[in-house]
Protein backbone atom coordinates (compact mmCIF):
# COMPACT_ATOMS: atom_id res chain seq x y z
CA UNK A 1 0.00 0.00 0.00
CA UNK A 2 1.64 3.21 -1.26
CA UNK A 3 1.28 6.08 1.24
CA UNK A 4 2.39 9.66 0.67
CA UNK A 5 2.02 12.82 2.77
CA UNK A 6 2.03 16.11 0.85
CA UNK A 7 2.70 19.32 2.76
CA UNK A 8 2.06 22.73 1.23
CA UNK A 9 1.88 26.38 2.19
CA UNK A 10 -1.79 26.33 1.22
CA UNK A 11 -4.30 23.57 0.49
CA UNK A 12 -7.49 24.66 -1.32
CA UNK A 13 -9.92 21.74 -1.15
CA UNK A 14 -12.87 23.07 -3.22
CA UNK A 15 -15.10 20.96 -0.96
CA UNK A 16 -18.67 21.92 -0.10
CA UNK A 17 -17.43 24.02 2.84
CA UNK A 18 -14.76 25.70 0.68
CA UNK A 19 -12.16 24.62 3.25
CA UNK A 20 -8.68 26.15 2.97
CA UNK A 21 -5.71 25.17 5.12
CA UNK A 22 -2.64 27.42 5.35
CA UNK A 23 -0.39 25.53 5.83
CA UNK A 24 -2.02 22.26 4.85
CA UNK A 25 -1.52 18.53 4.56
CA UNK A 26 -2.91 15.97 2.12
CA UNK A 27 -2.41 12.28 2.91
CA UNK A 28 -2.82 9.80 0.04
CA UNK A 29 -3.03 6.02 -0.07
CA UNK A 30 -2.89 4.12 -3.35
CA UNK A 31 -3.77 7.18 -5.41
CA UNK A 32 -6.69 8.33 -3.26
CA UNK A 33 -7.03 11.05 -0.65
CA UNK A 34 -6.94 9.63 2.89
CA UNK A 35 -6.92 12.82 4.96
CA UNK A 36 -6.84 16.61 4.48
CA UNK A 37 -6.30 19.33 7.05
CA UNK A 38 -3.85 21.43 9.00
CA UNK A 39 -0.47 20.06 10.14
CA UNK A 40 -1.45 20.44 13.80
CA UNK A 41 -4.35 18.04 13.33
CA UNK A 42 -2.63 15.58 11.02
CA UNK A 43 -2.63 11.92 12.07
CA UNK A 44 0.62 10.30 13.01
CA UNK A 45 2.41 8.45 10.24
CA UNK A 46 5.05 5.75 10.26
CA UNK A 47 8.64 6.20 9.15
CA UNK A 48 7.82 4.25 5.98
CA UNK A 49 5.44 6.93 4.67
CA UNK A 50 6.95 9.19 2.02
CA UNK A 51 6.70 12.90 2.88
CA UNK A 52 6.70 15.29 -0.09
CA UNK A 53 7.16 18.91 0.99
CA UNK A 54 5.83 20.51 -2.18
CA UNK A 55 5.29 24.03 -0.81
CA UNK A 56 3.20 26.47 -2.83
CA UNK A 57 -0.53 25.89 -3.20
CA UNK A 58 -2.17 22.55 -3.94
CA UNK A 59 -5.76 22.13 -5.08
CA UNK A 60 -7.90 19.72 -7.10
CA UNK A 61 -7.16 19.33 -10.78
CA UNK A 62 -9.49 21.27 -13.06
CA UNK A 63 -12.25 19.47 -14.98
CA UNK A 64 -13.02 20.54 -18.57
CA UNK A 65 -16.73 19.76 -18.88
CA UNK A 66 -17.09 20.16 -22.65
CA UNK A 67 -14.39 19.73 -25.25
CA UNK A 68 -13.54 18.34 -28.69
CA UNK A 69 -9.82 18.08 -28.07
CA UNK A 70 -8.67 16.32 -31.28
CA UNK A 71 -9.65 19.53 -33.05
CA UNK A 72 -6.15 20.75 -32.24
CA UNK A 73 -5.69 19.55 -35.84
CA UNK A 74 -8.00 22.31 -37.14
CA UNK A 75 -7.18 25.05 -34.64
CA UNK A 76 -7.44 28.48 -36.25
CA UNK A 77 -9.44 27.34 -39.27
CA UNK A 78 -12.47 29.41 -40.24
CA UNK A 79 -11.65 32.25 -37.90
CA UNK A 80 -14.30 34.97 -38.01
CA UNK A 81 -17.15 32.81 -39.32
CA UNK A 82 -20.44 32.39 -37.42
CA UNK A 83 -21.16 28.94 -36.01
CA UNK A 84 -23.09 27.33 -38.88
CA UNK A 85 -20.70 28.51 -41.59
CA UNK A 86 -17.73 27.72 -39.37
CA UNK A 87 -18.95 24.12 -39.06
CA UNK A 88 -20.01 23.54 -42.67
CA UNK A 89 -17.27 25.48 -44.48
CA UNK A 90 -14.24 25.04 -42.23
CA UNK A 91 -14.60 22.24 -39.69
CA UNK A 92 -16.56 19.40 -41.26
CA UNK A 93 -14.68 19.33 -44.60
CA UNK A 94 -11.34 18.97 -42.77
CA UNK A 95 -12.69 16.55 -40.18
CA UNK A 96 -14.10 14.47 -43.02
CA UNK A 97 -10.50 13.71 -44.07
CA UNK A 98 -9.44 12.76 -40.55
CA UNK A 99 -8.21 9.28 -39.68
CA UNK A 100 -8.00 7.54 -36.30
CA UNK A 101 -4.24 8.16 -36.27
CA UNK A 102 -4.88 11.88 -36.84
CA UNK A 103 -7.32 11.94 -33.93
CA UNK A 104 -4.79 10.13 -31.72
CA UNK A 105 -2.15 12.76 -32.30
CA UNK A 106 -4.65 15.60 -31.97
CA UNK A 107 -5.83 14.22 -28.63
CA UNK A 108 -2.25 13.57 -27.50
CA UNK A 109 -1.21 17.16 -28.10
CA UNK A 110 -4.39 18.50 -26.53
CA UNK A 111 -4.01 16.26 -23.47
CA UNK A 112 -0.50 17.57 -22.93
CA UNK A 113 -1.77 21.14 -23.26
CA UNK A 114 -4.51 20.54 -20.70
CA UNK A 115 -2.26 18.74 -18.22
CA UNK A 116 0.21 21.63 -18.36
CA UNK A 117 -2.70 23.93 -17.49
CA UNK A 118 -3.71 21.78 -14.53
CA UNK A 119 -6.70 20.20 -16.27
CA UNK A 120 -6.69 16.61 -15.07
CA UNK A 121 -10.05 15.56 -16.58
CA UNK A 122 -11.80 16.35 -19.85
CA UNK A 123 -15.24 15.38 -21.10
CA UNK A 124 -14.84 14.75 -24.81
CA UNK A 125 -17.53 14.76 -27.48
CA UNK A 126 -15.87 13.35 -30.56
CA UNK A 127 -15.54 10.58 -33.12
CA UNK A 128 -12.69 8.06 -33.37
CA UNK A 129 -13.45 7.22 -29.77
CA UNK A 130 -11.02 4.30 -29.50
CA UNK A 131 -8.13 6.50 -30.63
CA UNK A 132 -9.16 9.26 -28.21
CA UNK A 133 -9.26 6.80 -25.29
CA UNK A 134 -5.88 5.32 -26.23
CA UNK A 135 -4.29 8.78 -26.42
CA UNK A 136 -5.76 9.94 -23.11
CA UNK A 137 -4.62 6.76 -21.36
CA UNK A 138 -1.10 7.20 -22.71
CA UNK A 139 -1.00 10.77 -21.39
CA UNK A 140 -2.21 9.72 -17.94
CA UNK A 141 -5.20 12.06 -18.02
CA UNK A 142 -8.67 11.25 -16.74
CA UNK A 143 -11.27 11.05 -19.51
CA UNK A 144 -15.04 11.07 -19.86
CA UNK A 145 -15.45 9.88 -23.45
CA UNK A 146 -18.83 10.54 -25.02
CA UNK A 147 -18.78 9.21 -28.61
CA UNK A 148 -20.37 11.73 -30.93
CA UNK A 149 -23.35 11.13 -33.19
CA UNK A 150 -23.61 13.48 -36.18
CA UNK A 151 -26.31 13.33 -38.85
CA UNK A 152 -23.95 13.63 -41.80
CA UNK A 153 -21.93 10.62 -40.63
CA UNK A 154 -24.58 8.58 -38.85
CA UNK A 155 -27.83 8.74 -40.84
CA UNK A 156 -31.04 7.20 -39.64
CA UNK A 157 -30.75 3.42 -39.70
CA UNK A 158 -27.05 3.30 -38.85
CA UNK A 159 -26.07 1.25 -35.82
CA UNK A 160 -24.34 4.00 -33.90
CA UNK A 161 -26.24 3.04 -30.75
CA UNK A 162 -24.91 -0.50 -31.01
CA UNK A 163 -21.39 0.77 -31.58
CA UNK A 164 -21.59 3.01 -28.52
CA UNK A 165 -23.01 0.24 -26.34
CA UNK A 166 -20.18 -2.07 -27.38
CA UNK A 167 -17.61 0.68 -26.81
CA UNK A 168 -19.12 1.30 -23.37
CA UNK A 169 -18.75 -2.36 -22.44
CA UNK A 170 -15.04 -2.28 -23.35
CA UNK A 171 -13.97 1.02 -21.82
CA UNK A 172 -16.34 2.23 -19.09
CA UNK A 173 -14.43 1.90 -15.83
CA UNK A 174 -15.63 4.12 -12.95
CA UNK A 175 -12.82 2.79 -10.75
CA UNK A 176 -10.22 3.74 -13.35
CA UNK A 177 -9.49 6.83 -15.43
CA UNK A 178 -11.97 6.32 -18.31
CA UNK A 179 -15.75 6.54 -18.20
CA UNK A 180 -18.08 6.55 -21.20
CA UNK A 181 -21.24 8.49 -22.04
CA UNK A 182 -23.42 9.13 -25.09
CA UNK A 183 -23.22 12.29 -27.22
CA UNK A 184 -25.89 13.18 -29.78
CA UNK A 185 -24.62 16.37 -31.36
CA UNK A 186 -27.88 18.31 -31.05
CA UNK A 187 -31.59 18.23 -31.80
CA UNK A 188 -31.19 20.61 -34.70
CA UNK A 189 -28.63 18.31 -36.32
CA UNK A 190 -30.08 14.85 -35.59
CA UNK A 191 -33.76 15.56 -35.06
CA UNK A 192 -35.77 15.12 -31.89
CA UNK A 193 -36.52 11.41 -32.30
CA UNK A 194 -32.87 10.46 -32.74
CA UNK A 195 -31.87 12.44 -29.66
CA UNK A 196 -34.66 10.73 -27.73
CA UNK A 197 -33.44 7.29 -28.79
CA UNK A 198 -29.88 8.11 -27.70
CA UNK A 199 -31.22 9.42 -24.40
CA UNK A 200 -32.88 6.02 -23.93
CA UNK A 201 -29.51 4.38 -24.58
CA UNK A 202 -27.76 6.58 -22.01
CA UNK A 203 -30.39 5.74 -19.39
CA UNK A 204 -30.11 2.02 -20.13
CA UNK A 205 -26.33 2.28 -19.57
CA UNK A 206 -26.81 4.49 -16.50
CA UNK A 207 -24.45 7.06 -17.91
CA UNK A 208 -24.33 10.71 -18.91
CA UNK A 209 -26.03 12.10 -22.03
CA UNK A 210 -23.92 14.93 -23.48
CA UNK A 211 -25.37 17.27 -26.13
CA UNK A 212 -25.29 20.81 -27.48
CA UNK A 213 -28.30 22.90 -26.50
CA UNK A 214 -29.39 26.43 -27.47
CA UNK A 215 -25.91 27.55 -28.50
CA UNK A 216 -27.12 30.12 -31.04
CA UNK A 217 -30.33 32.05 -31.47
CA UNK A 218 -31.00 30.69 -34.96
CA UNK A 219 -29.97 27.03 -34.78
CA UNK A 220 -33.31 25.55 -33.63
CA UNK A 221 -35.70 28.02 -35.28
CA UNK A 222 -37.17 25.37 -37.60
CA UNK A 223 -37.74 22.90 -34.75
CA UNK A 224 -39.25 25.56 -32.53
CA UNK A 225 -41.60 26.73 -35.29
CA UNK A 226 -42.72 23.14 -35.88
CA UNK A 227 -43.30 22.29 -32.20
CA UNK A 228 -44.45 25.73 -31.06
CA UNK A 229 -42.05 25.97 -28.12
CA UNK A 230 -38.35 26.28 -27.24
CA UNK A 231 -35.94 23.47 -28.04
CA UNK A 232 -35.38 23.05 -24.29
CA UNK A 233 -39.11 22.44 -23.82
CA UNK A 234 -39.18 20.12 -26.84
CA UNK A 235 -36.47 17.89 -25.35
CA UNK A 236 -38.15 17.95 -21.95
CA UNK A 237 -41.47 16.88 -23.49
CA UNK A 238 -39.69 14.03 -25.28
CA UNK A 239 -38.28 12.71 -22.00
CA UNK A 240 -34.68 13.53 -22.90
CA UNK A 241 -34.02 15.09 -19.48
CA UNK A 242 -35.09 12.06 -17.46
CA UNK A 243 -31.54 10.70 -17.06
CA UNK A 244 -28.18 12.26 -16.22
CA UNK A 245 -27.80 15.04 -18.79
CA UNK A 246 -25.01 17.49 -19.58
CA UNK A 247 -26.07 20.31 -21.90
CA UNK A 248 -23.32 22.38 -23.47
CA UNK A 249 -23.65 26.15 -23.99
CA UNK A 250 -27.32 26.96 -23.14
CA UNK A 251 -26.84 30.54 -24.28
CA UNK A 252 -30.38 31.12 -25.55
CA UNK A 253 -32.50 29.90 -22.65
CA UNK A 254 -35.19 31.95 -20.91
CA UNK A 255 -36.53 31.76 -17.37
CA UNK A 256 -38.94 28.94 -18.23
CA UNK A 257 -36.17 26.94 -19.90
CA UNK A 258 -33.83 27.48 -16.95
CA UNK A 259 -36.47 26.27 -14.50
CA UNK A 260 -36.94 23.12 -16.61
CA UNK A 261 -33.19 22.47 -16.53
CA UNK A 262 -33.06 22.98 -12.77
CA UNK A 263 -36.14 20.88 -12.01
CA UNK A 264 -34.74 17.97 -14.03
CA UNK A 265 -31.18 18.11 -12.75
CA UNK A 266 -29.70 18.99 -16.14
CA UNK A 267 -26.13 20.25 -15.76
CA UNK A 268 -24.79 22.97 -18.06
CA UNK A 269 -21.29 23.24 -19.51
CA UNK A 270 -20.67 26.97 -19.82
CA UNK A 271 -18.15 27.89 -22.54
CA UNK A 272 -17.90 31.69 -22.41
CA UNK A 273 -14.83 32.20 -24.59
CA UNK A 274 -16.06 29.95 -27.40
CA UNK A 275 -19.45 31.68 -27.23
CA UNK A 276 -17.75 35.04 -27.59
CA UNK A 277 -15.39 33.99 -30.37
CA UNK A 278 -18.23 32.57 -32.48
CA UNK A 279 -20.52 35.49 -31.66
CA UNK A 280 -23.11 33.16 -30.14
CA UNK A 281 -24.04 35.34 -27.18
CA UNK A 282 -23.65 35.43 -23.40
CA UNK A 283 -25.22 32.62 -21.41
CA UNK A 284 -27.33 33.70 -18.38
CA UNK A 285 -24.89 32.25 -15.85
CA UNK A 286 -26.21 34.04 -12.77
CA UNK A 287 -29.83 33.17 -13.55
CA UNK A 288 -28.96 29.51 -14.04
CA UNK A 289 -27.04 29.34 -10.77
CA UNK A 290 -29.80 31.19 -8.91
CA UNK A 291 -32.30 28.61 -10.17
CA UNK A 292 -30.15 25.77 -8.83
CA UNK A 293 -28.65 24.53 -12.10
CA UNK A 294 -25.25 22.84 -11.75
CA UNK A 295 -23.06 24.96 -14.03
CA UNK A 296 -19.60 23.77 -15.04
CA UNK A 297 -16.91 25.26 -17.26
CA UNK A 298 -15.77 23.94 -20.61
CA UNK A 299 -13.33 25.31 -23.14
CA UNK A 300 -15.20 23.84 -26.12
CA UNK A 301 -12.84 22.66 -28.85
CA UNK A 302 -9.41 24.19 -29.50
CA UNK A 303 -10.70 25.39 -32.87
CA UNK A 304 -13.49 27.47 -31.33
CA UNK A 305 -11.58 28.89 -28.36
CA UNK A 306 -8.55 28.49 -29.39
CA UNK A 307 -6.99 27.62 -26.06
CA UNK A 308 -7.48 24.63 -23.76
CA UNK A 309 -6.48 26.67 -20.71
CA UNK A 310 -9.56 26.35 -18.47
CA UNK A 311 -8.24 29.13 -16.21
CA UNK A 312 -9.38 31.57 -18.88
CA UNK A 313 -12.97 30.34 -18.45
CA UNK A 314 -12.67 30.63 -14.66
CA UNK A 315 -11.92 34.33 -15.02
CA UNK A 316 -14.00 35.23 -18.05
CA UNK A 317 -17.14 33.34 -17.04
CA UNK A 318 -17.45 35.18 -13.76
CA UNK A 319 -16.48 38.59 -15.11
CA UNK A 320 -18.90 38.34 -18.04
CA UNK A 321 -21.73 37.55 -15.62
CA UNK A 322 -20.82 40.61 -13.55
CA UNK A 323 -20.64 42.88 -16.58
CA UNK A 324 -23.87 41.51 -18.05
CA UNK A 325 -25.75 42.06 -14.80
CA UNK A 326 -23.95 45.27 -13.77
CA UNK A 327 -23.32 43.62 -10.42
CA UNK A 328 -19.79 43.11 -9.07
CA UNK A 329 -21.05 40.86 -6.27
CA UNK A 330 -22.04 38.04 -8.61
CA UNK A 331 -19.95 34.86 -8.97
CA UNK A 332 -17.30 35.19 -6.30
CA UNK A 333 -13.75 33.88 -6.60
CA UNK A 334 -14.67 30.77 -4.62
CA UNK A 335 -17.74 30.12 -6.77
CA UNK A 336 -15.94 30.40 -10.09
CA UNK A 337 -13.16 28.10 -8.87
CA UNK A 338 -15.79 25.56 -7.79
CA UNK A 339 -17.32 25.65 -11.26
CA UNK A 340 -14.03 24.40 -12.71
CA UNK A 341 -13.57 21.70 -10.08
CA UNK A 342 -16.36 20.29 -7.91
CA UNK A 343 -19.29 21.33 -10.10
CA UNK A 344 -17.55 20.34 -13.33
CA UNK A 345 -16.85 16.88 -11.94
CA UNK A 346 -20.50 16.45 -10.93
CA UNK A 347 -21.67 17.71 -14.33
CA UNK A 348 -19.69 15.08 -16.26
CA UNK A 349 -20.86 12.24 -14.03
CA UNK A 350 -17.81 11.83 -11.78
CA UNK A 351 -18.44 11.48 -8.07
CA UNK A 352 -14.88 10.94 -6.85
CA UNK A 353 -12.88 13.87 -8.16
CA UNK A 354 -13.13 17.65 -8.33
CA UNK A 355 -12.35 18.24 -4.64
CA UNK A 356 -9.74 17.10 -2.14
CA UNK A 357 -11.74 15.06 0.37
CA UNK A 358 -11.10 11.60 1.83
CA UNK A 359 -11.99 8.85 -0.61
CA UNK A 360 -11.60 10.92 -3.74
CA UNK A 361 -9.00 10.25 -6.40
CA UNK A 362 -5.79 12.19 -5.89
CA UNK A 363 -6.20 14.45 -8.93
CA UNK A 364 -4.17 17.41 -7.74
CA UNK A 365 -2.16 20.36 -9.01
CA UNK A 366 0.49 22.61 -7.52
CA UNK A 367 0.48 26.36 -8.08
CA UNK A 368 3.61 28.48 -7.73
CA UNK A 369 2.89 31.32 -5.29
CA UNK A 370 6.28 33.00 -5.73
CA UNK A 371 4.98 35.34 -8.43
CA UNK A 372 3.95 38.97 -8.36
CA UNK A 373 0.32 38.20 -9.19
CA UNK A 374 -0.03 36.36 -5.87
CA UNK A 375 1.31 39.28 -3.86
CA UNK A 376 0.23 40.62 -1.42
CA UNK A 377 -1.76 38.18 0.69
CA UNK A 378 -3.11 39.51 3.98
CA UNK A 379 -5.92 36.96 4.29
CA UNK A 380 -7.27 33.84 2.58
CA UNK A 381 -9.93 35.74 0.64
CA UNK A 382 -7.22 37.74 -1.10
CA UNK A 383 -5.35 34.56 -1.99
CA UNK A 384 -8.47 32.99 -3.52
CA UNK A 385 -9.09 36.19 -5.48
CA UNK A 386 -5.55 36.02 -6.86
CA UNK A 387 -6.12 32.37 -7.78
CA UNK A 388 -9.40 33.06 -9.61
CA UNK A 389 -8.41 36.24 -11.43
CA UNK A 390 -4.69 35.58 -12.04
CA UNK A 391 -4.57 31.80 -12.34
CA UNK A 392 -3.27 30.42 -15.62
CA UNK A 393 -1.36 27.54 -17.10
CA UNK A 394 1.82 29.54 -16.45
CA UNK A 395 1.28 29.17 -12.70
CA UNK A 396 0.94 25.34 -12.68
CA UNK A 397 4.16 23.51 -11.87
CA UNK A 398 3.14 19.94 -10.98
CA UNK A 399 0.16 17.68 -11.69
CA UNK A 400 -0.95 14.32 -10.31
CA UNK A 401 -3.74 12.10 -11.68
CA UNK A 402 -4.87 9.21 -9.48
CA UNK A 403 -1.72 9.81 -7.49
CA UNK A 404 0.58 9.47 -10.51
CA UNK A 405 2.75 12.48 -11.28
CA UNK A 406 2.23 13.46 -14.92
CA UNK A 407 3.70 17.00 -14.87
CA UNK A 408 6.84 17.96 -12.96
CA UNK A 409 8.38 21.45 -12.90
CA UNK A 410 6.25 22.51 -15.83
CA UNK A 411 7.16 19.56 -18.05
CA UNK A 412 4.79 16.78 -19.16
CA UNK A 413 6.30 13.46 -18.20
CA UNK A 414 4.02 11.25 -20.29
CA UNK A 415 3.97 12.86 -23.74
CA UNK A 416 6.68 13.57 -26.30
CA UNK A 417 5.34 17.06 -26.91
CA UNK A 418 7.94 17.93 -29.53
CA UNK A 419 6.90 14.98 -31.67
CA UNK A 420 3.20 15.65 -31.03
CA UNK A 421 3.59 19.23 -32.28
CA UNK A 422 5.38 18.00 -35.41
CA UNK A 423 2.76 15.32 -36.10
CA UNK A 424 -0.17 17.72 -35.70
CA UNK A 425 1.50 20.34 -37.85
CA UNK A 426 2.08 17.86 -40.70
CA UNK A 427 -1.33 16.18 -40.46
CA UNK A 428 -3.16 19.49 -40.34
CA UNK A 429 -1.69 20.44 -43.72
CA UNK A 430 -3.16 17.28 -45.26
CA UNK A 431 -6.57 17.92 -43.68
CA UNK A 432 -6.53 21.44 -45.09
CA UNK A 433 -5.88 20.03 -48.56
CA UNK A 434 -2.50 21.79 -48.71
Amino acid sequence: MAQVRFTADVVVTCDTDNSVYAPGVVDAVDGRVAWVGSPDDAPEISDTVTVDNVGGLIMPGLVNAHCHTPMTLVRGSGDGLPLHRWLTEAMWPREGRMTPADAWWGMTLGSAEMLLAGVTTSCEMYLFEDAVVDAARASGARLVMTPGVVAALHPSGSDRSGEIAEFFSRHHDPAGRVTVGVAPHSAYDLGVDAVGNLADLARSLNTVLHLHLAETREESAELEASFGCSVTRILYDQGVFEGRVLAAHCVWVDTTDINLLAANGVAVAHCPISNMKLGSGIAPLAAMRDAGVTVAYGTDGPASNDSLDLWEEVKMGALLARAHSLDSTLITAVETLSMATRYSAAAVGLDDTGCLIPGNALDMIRIDLDQSTFVPVTDIDELLAHLAWSGSSRKVTDVWVAGEKVVADGEVLTVDTERAVAEVRERALRLAGA
